[in-house]
């Protein structure tokens, strides 16, 4: 009998955009639309929310804690004397104007902060104030919609044209250029006639190599952020709703669109007690949606997490989705991914429902597991691992 054939390792498809842990997302908008008052709010930091078209002008960074309640009964099952949850990494970017893509406003520096995140939470006003002056001299969304998006379809078409023109001349020099020419070629045409996004695209892994040395603007994942005032959010109603849902099927099918209040958020971040604002969300019969655009923002990144826990520390390892139980090791120690020998690993559900890692050992459910094992977000795992000088374990 011939020997059977080993096999073949599966090979999660690629993705576009950077690969890493350290990734950001940008919040992206015109001037005036609650941007700063938003981040001020998200990472309850101080930075200028001024009444003011550039008043941001560097862009704010901030760590977010992600809201996990299976971390948070880690916590409290093991009191740790170390807690490190998951974080996720929001940029504040000054507002885009109509002409940004040729240098209107602060408009090519914004754009290249644009283009060092990872994701894309685009704020939108709905709300009307006198006292928030608009750039464009009224309220409307839509409008507004349609100005970030071609301000970031140009910008990317802008460096398309140069990366052509010069491969036009060497890839016919240089053989193996002629894919990458090709390639743009196409997103050129892409955003030129259909004027669609490249994330919109199904690549070729090939092709999605070639994107990647470029990380365009239109290929970001967008979460679209609606913000509203505070009385239209408690009553769920406001004229600009269905029209800018009708414009996010038309133009961004399938994207994630959070309605939200910048104002009832900081209301309820300026109340001094939890009791507090608990009753005024019950008075008013709405609550908080910043948790949920935190989660959507990280795994619109493509990003999860794992957990090891014990009374030392309880902490949550951000991977990418699809990483193997070595390099989650990696993340801990470079040696743990070295010397790695198995990954003993538990879901939080069977911890959490048998009450103790003794327990999930008895019911059957503790595994053992080994250098193919894809990692799966929530896991908790014990790595063992042979040290340069000594074995370990790492919980």
């Amino acid at each position: 009998m011939p020997p059977k054939k080993k096999a073949e390792e599966h090979k999660p498809p690629p993705l576009i955009g950077r690969v890493g842990t350290s990734l950001k997302v940008g919040i992206v908008g015109l001037p005036n639309v609650g941007k700063s008052t938003f981040f001020n709010v998200l990472t309850k930091s101080q930075a200028s929310a001024e009444n003011f078209p550039f008043c941001t002008i560097d862009p704010n960074e901030s760590r977010v804690p992600v809201p996990d309640e299976r971390w948070q009964f880690l916590c409290e099952f093991h009191k740790p004397a170390s807690k490190v949850p998951a974080f996720l990494l929001v940029t504040d970017i000054a507002g885009l104007v109509r002409g940004a893509h040729e240098g209107q406003g602060l408009g090519n520096a914004f754009l290249s902060h644009i283009k060092a995140t990872d994701a894309i939470f685009h704020m939108t006003r709905a709300f009307e104030d006198e006292d928030i002056v608009h750039v464009d001299g009224d309220v409307n969304p839509v409008r507004d919609m349609e100005t970030i998006w071609e301000e970031l379809r140009m910008k990317d078409l802008e460096y398309l044209n140069a990366q052509v023109s010069k491969l036009e001349k060497t890839s016919k020099q240089t053989k193996n250029l002629r894919p990458e020419y090709e390639c743009l070629l196409k997103v050129q045409t892409l955003l030129t006639e259909e004027k669609k996004p490249v994330r919109f695209v199904e690549w070729s892994a090939q092709e999605i190599e070639i994107l990647n040395k470029h990380l365009l603007i239109t290929s970001k994942p967008m979460i679209y952020l609606i913000n509203l005032s505070e009385k239209d959010y408690i009553r769920k109603k406001n004229k600009w709703l269905m029209k800018m849902k009708q414009w996010i099927d038309e133009n961004d099918k399938g994207a994630r669109a959070i309605p939200f209040s910048a104002a009832f958020e900081l209301k309820l971040l300026e109340m001094e007690t939890d009791e507090e604002r608990q009753k005024y969300t019950k008075e008013v019969g709405a609550e908080s949606v910043l948790d949920k655009i935190i989660v959507d923002g990280f795994k619109a990144l493509n990003l999860e997490y794992f957990f090891t826990c014990g009374p030392d520390e309880v902490k949550a390892w951000v991977i990418q989705k699809g990483t193997k139980a070595p390099q989650a090791a990696g993340r801990i120690h470079s040696d743990m991914e070295k010397g790695f020998i198995m990954a003993e690993v538990m879901k939080f559900t069977d911890f959490k429902e048998e009450g103790s890692e003794a327990a999930v050992k008895s019911a059957g459910k503790y595994r053992q597991q080994g250098r193919n094992h894809v990692v799966e977000d929530g896991d908790i795992i014990f790595f063992k691992f042979n040290a340069p000088t000594q074995g370990g374990k790492k919980k």
